[in-house]
């Protein structure tokens, strides 16, 4: 199904390093036979396509697997992580979650059931449409947490061009688009997904110079902590090639110092057009409070955005709605 692409892929990586979890590296052979068999798994327990599935994991070899199998099963999935342990219960009852799948921290899958049939318009269209969804939560920072829905189908065609393989920590997991995004073009290339038990300089130091990590895609903030706990002074870095951010503001001074200590590491802003796949146009997004969900589809053309705009301006989804654009962004 949709990410037969990319599991089918993984045979040409054969024995190489899909993903390093707690120091240990899982092939891509081993990571492609995993999603073969939660897929079967999945089908057993009696997980339709067109499921809501909450993911509650972090970057294990079996989550990891466990996506790409309900992503291929066209389920709609809501990862969650121990990060928000306390509003797991609001988040499933939000996106209307018909299934938990766990992993434990010993790699281990559970499936409960949980009774709720998932019947927000939205979910009906992807049902409609066969085709996989994503659902990731804002972090509430300007106010009450809010729900997107993602049409998977348009976000993964672009990870079908090949580019070149890094070897990248997750900085960020999944619940975000950003680590989402590096998890599936890391894994598409051949790369290798490096994952750390926390995200102090001390530890992606050591994860750095260990596995010979040589892309970081991280934030100003870290950066700065980095520069100041001089964590990478005992260290080998000299495999990291490049370092990346998004709209966080890089402080001249933080970038001059960087590039000091670091002269060999190349530092790039990820620009908002540079995110976005060029043969892609971002839809609209329903932008909702804590009842609701917005969807976000690429849609192509320019009528088709005129009629989509019309479309959802009429639309009454309980109360309100407010329309703004949004990027699938990488």
């Amino acid at each position: 199904m949709h990410a037969d692409w990319l599991i089918q892929g993984f045979d040409r990586f054969g024995d190489e390093d899909a993903v390093i979890w707690r120091g240990r590296p899982t092939s891509y052979r081993g990571l492609g036979e995993a999603a073969a068999r939660f897929q079967d798994e999945i089908r057993v327990e009696g997980l339709e396509p067109g499921s809501v599935v909450s993911l509650e994991a972090d970057f294990s070899p079996s989550a990891v697997a466990v996506l790409l199998a309900l992503i291929n099963s066209s389920c709609t999935v809501v990862p969650l992580t121990s990060s928000v342990e306390a509003l797991k219960p609001k988040f499933r009852r939000i996106a209307e979650v018909e299934a938990v799948v766990e992993v434990d921290d010993n790699d281990r899958m559970r499936i409960e059931m949980t009774g709720i049939r998932a019947s927000h318009r939205l979910f009906q269209a992807l049902r409609d449409s066969s085709h996989p969804g994503l659902v990731l939560f804002s972090s509430g920072s300007t106010g009450e947490q809010k729900a997107s829905v993602h049409d998977l189908v348009p976000l993964l065609q672009k990870f079908q061009v090949p580019r070149h393989a890094w070897r990248t920590i997750t900085f960020l997991l999944f619940d975000h688009i950003g680590g989402f995004n590096t998890l599936l073009y890391t894994l598409s290339n051949g790369g290798c997904v490096v994952t750390v038990q926390d995200r102090s300089p001390e530890s992606v130091c050591e994860a750095i110079e260990r596995h010979r990590v040589q892309m970081l895609p991280t934030s100003p903030t870290f950066v700065n902590l980095l520069l100041i706990s001089r964590a990478y002074e005992n260290r080998d870095m000299s495999s990291l090639e490049m370092v990346t951010y998004g709209t966080e503001v890089m402080p001249q001074s933080t970038l001059e110092r960087f590039r000091s200590e670091f002269p060999e590491s190349e530092v790039s802003k990820i620009h908002r057009s540079e995110r976005r796949n060029p043969n892609d146009i971002a839809g609209f997004t329903l932008l909702l409070g804590d009842d609701f969900l917005r969807i976000s589809q690429a849609i192509g053309g320019i009528i088709a955005k005129i009629i989509l705009w019309i479309s959802i301006g009429i639309m009454k989804i309980n109360h309100h709605a407010k329309i703004r654009n949004d990027l699938n962004s990488i």
